[in-house]
């Protein structure tokens, strides 16, 4: 009897422990978990883009996205997608494939889907970018540059 309690205490102990410690991230889906998502529940759509070379990105990522004011808003509020624009994975969205087709030509590549939505007419591609889209995948906001977890506060405050 004593094992058995003991069992279910560690079983429960683990399993609220994965709970919690769930709650302390932001829930990051890849485009084809959104794709599922917004068809179940529509809302709208916190997308990061980053690299492993890119030091803000690496900053954001410690220091921003780790306050659990920004994991709750951007949990509660957005679906959250975060992508390393030199990806080689072949992406399928909305039936559409998207490729790495740079990394054909040249080293560092970018992948399309970053190029297609956090691009900018006259600027050179840059990280890191932020883009929030709504529900319906417009562009409501694109950010090129550092935040503080006050300004991304700030940004994700609906309009």
């Amino acid at each position: 009897m004593m094992k058995f309690l003991l069992f279910i205490f560690i079983f429960f102990g683990e399993y609220y422990g994965i709970k919690a410690q769930n709650n302390d991230e932001i829930h990051w889906k890849t485009f084809p978990e959104l794709e599922i998502a917004l068809k179940e529940n529509p809302k709208p759509i916190f997308i990061f883009f980053h690299a492993k070379w890119c030091a803000y990105c690496k900053k954001i990522t410690r220091q921003i996205f780790t306050k659990p004011t920004v994991i709750k808003i951007i949990n509660t509020n957005y679906y959250a997608v975060k992508m390393d624009v030199e990806t080689q994975d072949t992406i399928v969205f909305d039936n559409v494939t998207f490729t790495n087709k740079q990394s054909l030509t040249q080293r560092n590549g970018i992948h399309e889907i970053p190029l297609l939505l956090a691009s900018r007419e006259g600027f050179p591609f840059s990280l890191p970018a932020t883009i929030i889209l709504n529900q319906d995948f417009t562009v409501q906001n694109r950010v090129f540059e550092y935040y503080t977890s006050s300004e991304l506060l700030e940004i994700l405050k609906p309009k």
